[in-house]
């Protein structure tokens, strides 16, 4: 038996096991480098990719690592007697070959596929090969299978009240934080919305990002239930709660890959709101030439597809189409959206008005699942709940109940400003440009950096007036930043690239 050690290194939800080479129990010959191993300790055990170390200052030659990831999924302390085997057989991966050669999957073989995905079963070469496959084509009962196996692989949350509401946009969109007015205008209202979201993957930041500078979002299923019963709502990291495991591990390979195939992101949005126990959901398509969809007949095809799966699951559903030809707001990072979300809360006269009325929007579509509440008089209603102060006092709840976040957030102290090149007007902005450069300039890794629009399409802008400030924490990064904005600022003035 071995001595279980653990590595601190982040293998970002790959669960990886270190063996030195010089292990007298093993052969490394026997267990090669990138293979698969189980590690096991009586009735602990965990599928991993295995790594072999050759300096014994890392790891001894009686110990066995494990990297973050596999180390809080395998449970057991440092020091614990551990052994490693080979893997058994994945069956499941019958079916994946089957997709692959282009074959509909049953129902059963779905379940099989994703309950061995999120046992850590499969390698990210299994993964991707998966994936490609269900890209290729997927019936829209083939995307019910999936949503269902994802979702009873997850945690699932139940509520004792009547009406549970939720609210998700499939993204793509920079600084399109309504999440976090939405929650709050809906709480004031008196419905119940358990909100998870989640973090950035390859955005500046995700809603998860934004909240954590105001409150703590790494927060346990129990936790979330006693704050969700006590105040009628939350904004969590999903990722804590554990809703749709499989999704995660999903996740991990399809960003890299750039896989966002409609049918995947369907299983991937539903599956997590079956899991939060939703009853009524509202889904927002932003559509633009720079979204995640760029045309309305994309639109309405994905919305169709939302809307069968979500009527065979039995979950109410409203999909809005809303404007994603630009960013939402004025910020984009995760300071500098919070920084907008608590100017349209506390009403302020400079708060962005594009992102207080689509959160008024989409708000109003959410309190018309309310019984009490006569048809077409939502929109009103949570204009008043904001107006009045309703859902800043709503949101200083949530803050309150789940703490403060234990970071150290200041602004980015160093600054560059993009500026106008010539007299003009303001015709678009690139999302995906300006979301890259926020990145590039540290968000959301440093909560202070991002880019702050100081133009939006529609505004006059005057040669040499700046167009948008970028924050960064370090200069290295602002000098990326400001270099990628040189090559294309991603705003169009009169005609022509400024």
């Amino acid at each position: 038996m071995l001595k279980l050690k653990r590595v601190a290194i982040d293998t970002y939800r790959e669960s990886i096991a270190y063996l030195s080479r010089a292990c007298p129990l093993y052969r490394a010959e026997e267990f090669q480098a990138l293979g698969r191993v189980e590690v096991k300790s009586g009735s602990h055990c965990i599928p991993a990719t295995l790594n072999i170390v050759d300096d014994p200052s890392l790891l001894a030659p009686d110990e066995l690592g494990l990297s973050e990831e596999a180390f809080r999924l395998f449970g057991r302390a440092e020091g614990s007697h551990v052994s490693i085997e080979h893997p058994r057989p994945v069956e499941s991966l019958e079916a994946v070959r089957a997709k692959i050669q282009g074959r509909v999957l049953s129902e059963a073989e779905y379940h099989a596929v994703i309950r061995d995905v999120a046992a850590q079963r499969y390698s990210k070469m299994d993964i991707a090969a998966f994936l490609v496959g269900c890209a290729s084509f997927m019936t829209p009962d083939e995307v019910l299978s999936l949503t269902k196996a994802m979702a009873n692989v997850g945690h699932r949350l139940e509520w004792d009240h009547k009406m549970v509401v939720d609210k998700h946009c499939i993204g793509g969109i920079p600084g399109n934080r309504t999440s976090m007015i939405v929650v709050p205008i809906v709480m004031a209202h008196g419905l119940t919305i358990p909100k998870t979201s989640s973090r950035a993957i390859t955005s500046p930041a995700g809603t998860a990002d934004t909240m954590e500078v105001l409150a703590r979002v790494d927060i346990g299923t129990d936790e979330m239930r006693a704050i969700v019963e006590k105040i009628g709502g939350c904004l969590v990291w999903g990722g804590r709660v554990n809703l749709s495991p499989a999704d995660d591990v999903l996740i991990t390979v399809e960003r890299p890959l750039r896989i966002d195939t409609r049918e995947q992101m369907v299983a991937s949005i539903l599956s997590k709101k079956l899991t939060a126990g939703a009853r009524f959901l509202v889904l927002d398509i932003p559509v633009g030439p720079t979204a995640k969809v760029r045309s309305q007949e994309e639109a309405v095809r994905l919305r169709k597809l939302f809307q069968y799966v979500a009527g065979a699951l039995d979950l109410p559903i409203e999909v809005v189409l809303t404007d994603g030809r630009e960013p939402i707001g004025n910020g984009i990072g995760p300071m500098l959206e919070a920084r907008d979300v608590m100017a349209v809360l506390r009403n302020e006269k400079t708060a962005p008005q594009d992102l207080r009325e689509r959160a008024i929007l989409l708000a109003g579509v959410l309190i018309e699942a309310d019984a009490g509440i006569t048809g077409g008089q939502g929109l009103r209603r949570a204009r008043e709940l904001l107006d009045s102060g309703a859902a800043l006092k709503a949101m200083e709840r949530i803050i309150e109940a789940q703490g403060p976040s234990g970071l150290s957030i200041t602004p980015s102290p160093t600054g560059y400003e993009v500026l106008a090149p010539k007299d003009g007007v303001v015709m678009s902005i690139d999302c995906l440009r300006i979301a890259r450069i926020a990145r590039v300039a540290g968000a959301p890794a440093f909560k202070g950096a991002g880019v702050d629009l100081l133009k939006k399409t529609g505004d006059t802008a005057r040669k040499g007036e700046p167009l948008y400030r970028i924050h960064a924490a370090l200069p290295a990064d602002l000098g990326f930043a400001a270099d990628l904005a040189a090559q294309d600022s991603g705003f169009i003035v009169n005609g022509s690239p400024a």
